[in-house]
């Protein structure tokens, strides 16, 4: 074999990594602390916010209302409690009058008014011992914030004969970004030991254990940076964070899995440190490479969204994909470098192994992972995948069908908005939210509002109202009230502020003839543009997903079948969760034993979210499985035996990264908010799914029916593919034994009756050697 192809080479990227490894880690110290520094602070500059599609006609609406007509956008209410007397009692109206003119005079506060003054029956509760001051806080959502932390403590609590509570919109979203925050630090408390003590299962050695979580630390610090930064350009959603922390984690290991895992066989079949990071980084790394670029397309996908709450996912998820990778591919090779063989240091199983180790037989035999295990590594996963392939159309068959199933309930998913039911039931502003949606007549700012704008006369305003009234599903109309070139009409919708009704009643009313401009505003004015904007833009997002993943995975394998295979089987991973989410949060189920409170409806945003992630993770095994066994089939050009291979060296480290990941994303779904649990607790359902249902079911069977043909590509995509592709490791031209051409056909290899026998002969003591071991024998080396 000739030098350059020889598998002991030390490549560029090899000696870039490795030729000073101690600087490397310094330089990554350095650069994490300025990390630390240059993120403090990152939580208290986002938004919680972001739902709204900032291009859409209600988002103009409400920009001209808030400039127009402040006091017609309230976003702070002071609900007053009069307790037994009535509201209308003379101490209580001049208790509430003071309270009215210290909010008024406070500094970025405008549109103060309150049921006292105008005695109007929207701001009165029907049984008359409460009442609302309504005003609107000035500034986008970081100011508002600033502004509410100072007024607040002013107002509430006890006030002479009175009872104040703050609520409004922006008291829910400044006390949901509190809780996230503080939810967020539980998770990472929670996640962080449970990690380890799993990464130590895994591995045995502590040390093994530790670089995984220190691979993940580097990239949540450094994407807390990246978050900050953007701060300074554009809005961040602060549900942002959760991503961060939970693919930070989940992703850094599960890409150090691969490559310690790699690494370590290199180190059992004899290669020295420097050379097994090089043979590493050739195969285990290359699969990291591909699976973050993946991973980074599927979250990029939500950039073509409007709505800043999808984009700041994006954001978080291509940062901490592109770091865990950078750090996985640089800082990790080079600390393997340096601890070499003590990579393997304090087993801290040892004790357990002396209590119950029996005396080694012929059959035992030192895993490729540097634990042992009984007769040859991954045994099991050996097994089941021959099981699965011997009733390869049975499990085919019934996983399929299991998956479409729990899918659907999905089918009846309602999409709504989120509101102050996302929060605890003893969070002071729902409380608040609460008393006025239960108490109060039209529950105020839940309507619609309709702008005109353009000169027109007394008679002309009439008629429209007029119009209005008689529209299908219209409770009260209220105005107009006229500023100028603009004038504005309150319409109270019947039943539910954001239901079916009342987006129809904003179709309606956008649709109504007028001699000026017409638009329309208000909750339910939001979810229609939002469910709009997302339709626009959904196949798009999906598009870009496929076509990046086909040709991604296309490069990898040089295949055509097996790119598709890739992107249906991960779709239908994902079903368990979308039937899940909807069976749980719309509908209601386990909402006690899981402390939320079920809205009847889905926010319109979370499903594409959590497609993009889960879609995006599913890849992450696929590519992990598919690279392992297109390795294999390389070098011996057996597709059973490759598929046996695949899962036997990978089914155990795909399921422990699973798991490990569920964890985090488990500690995540422990949040107090919904859509947070929602999300924590979905993504974690479909991972468990990919690595335990697909990965080890459903594509041992679906390679197994489509046989040899999975690799079929036609001949100008082979040229190609033989031109630009990548594949793990460089034994592609590498015979399984000794004299034996690369271009023998599948299964005809001289001295092997059967692909079985030569399987066993390729397994040795029941240890695979890798692909760049026998490249060393077959070249006399």
């Amino acid at each position: 074999m000739s030098e350059v192809n020889s598998p002991t080479r030390v490549g560029g990227w090899t000696r870039f990594v490795t030729a000073r490894p101690r600087f490397a880690l310094l330089a990554a110290l350095v650069i994490s602390a300025l990390a630390v520094f240059a993120g403090s602070g990152v939580a208290e500059r986002m938004g919680s916010g972001g739902w709204e599609a900032p291009d859409a006609e209600s988002a103009y609406t409400k920009e001209v209302l808030e400039r127009e007509f402040p006091a017609s956008q309230p976003n702070l209410l002071l609900l007053i409690d009069s307790g037994d007397a009535s509201v209308d009692d003379p101490v209580v109206a001049r208790e509430a009058a003071r309270l009215t003119e210290r909010l008024a005079g406070e500094e970025g506060i405008t549109g103060v008014g309150s049921y006292w003054q105008a005695r109007t029956p929207s701001l009165r509760s029907e049984d008359g011992h409460e009442a609302i001051i309504a005003a609107r806080i000035e500034g986008d959502e970081t100011a508002a914030g600033r502004i509410l932390d100072r007024v607040a403590p002013a107002f509430q609590g006890e006030s002479g004969p009175v009872e104040v509570s703050v609520g409004g919109p922006v008291a829910v979203r400044h006390e949901m970004q509190t809780i996230i925050e503080e939810d967020l630090l539980r998770a990472e408390l929670i996640a962080l030991p449970v990690t380890l003590v799993l990464l130590v299962m895994v591995f045995g050695s502590a040390i093994a254990a530790l670089l995984p979580l220190g691979v993940g630390i580097v990239a949540i610090l450094g994407t807390n940076a990246v978050l900050r930064g953007l701060t300074e350009f554009t809005d961040v959603s602060v549900f942002a964070q959760n991503l961060t922390t939970a693919l930070g984690l989940g992703l850094a290991i599960d890409y150090a899995l691969f490559i310690v895992r790699r690494f370590r066989e290199e180190l059992a079949s004899g290669s020295d440190p420097r050379t097994a990071v090089g043979a590493t980084l050739r195969t285990a790394g290359r699969t990291v490479l591909f699976s973050a670029l993946t991973v980074a397309v599927s979250l990029a996908a939500m950039l073509v969204f409007p709505q800043y709450f999808l984009r700041s996912f994006a954001y978080a998820g291509i940062a901490v994909v592109l770091l865990a990778a950078a750090a996985a591919l640089i800082l990790l090779p080079a600390a393997l470098m340096l601890l070499g063989p003590r990579v393997n240091s304090l087993d801290l199983r040892k004790v357990l192994r002396r209590r119950t180790r029996k005396p080694r037989t012929a059959g035992e035999a030192r895993g490729a992972d540097g634990v042992e295990h009984p007769d040859g590594a991954g045994k099991g996963w050996g097994r089941l995948a021959a099981l699965v392939m011997r009733r390869a159309p049975l499990f085919a068959g019934a996983t399929t069908a299991g998956l479409v199933l729990l899918g659907l309930p999905f089918l009846g998913v309602q999409f709504g908005t989120a509101d102050d039911r996302q929060l605890p039931a003893t969070a002071e502003s729902r409380v608040v939210q609460e008393h006025i949606r239960e108490g109060f007549p039209g529950s105020p700012g839940g309507g619609l509002e309709l702008l005109a704008t353009g000169k027109a006369t007394t008679a002309q305003y009439a008629a429209l109202r007029g119009d209005i009234a008689g529209l299908p599903g219209v409770l009260r109309v209220d105005g107009p009230i006229v500023s100028g070139s603009y004038a504005y009409f309150s319409v109270l919708p019947e039943g539910e502020m954001v239901g079916e009704e009342a987006q129809q009643l904003v179709e309606d009313l956008r649709a109504v003839p007028a001699p000026f401009d017409t638009s329309v505003s208000g909750a339910a004015a939001v979810l229609v543009d939002s469910k709009a904007a997302i339709a626009d833009r959904l196949p798009w997002a999906v598009g870009i997903i496929v076509v990046v993943t086909l040709l991604l995975v296309f490069l990898l394998t040089g295949s055509v079948l097996i790119p598709l295979q890739a992107v249906v089987l991960n779709a239908l991973s994902l079903t368990a969760m979308f039937g899940a989410v909807v069976w749980v949060f719309q509908d209601g189920h386990l909402s006690g034993l899981l402390s939320f409170t079920s809205t009847g409806d889905i926010e319109t945003t979370l499903p594409v979210l959590m497609f993009c992630v889960a879609f995006g993770l599913s890849m992450d095994y696929g590519v992990f499985l598919i690279s392992r066994i297109k390795e294999e089939y390389d070098r011996s050009g057996d597709h059973e035996h490759s598929v046996t291979f695949g899962l036997r060296h990978t089914g155990g480290l795909i399921t422990a990264a699973a798991v490990i990941l569920a964890v985090v994303m488990v500690a995540i779904g422990t949040s107090r908010v919904t859509n947070t649990k929602m999300l924590g607790l979905g993504i974690a359902l479909a991972v468990l799914m990919d690595a335990m249902v697909v990965r080890s079911l459903l594509v041992p069977s679906v390679m197994k029916l489509m046989g040899r043909a999975s690799w079929w590509a036609p001949a100008p995509l082979r040229a190609f593919h033989q031109r630009f592709g990548l594949s793990e490791g460089d034994s592609a031209s590498a015979p399984l034994r000794p004299g034996v051409p690369s271009d023998v056909p599948s299964g005809a290899l001289s001295g092997a009756s059967s692909p079985s026998e030569a399987s066993r002969e390729a397994e040795g003591s029941g240890v695979f050697e890798s692909g760049e071991k026998r490249d060393k024998i077959g070249s006399g080396a």
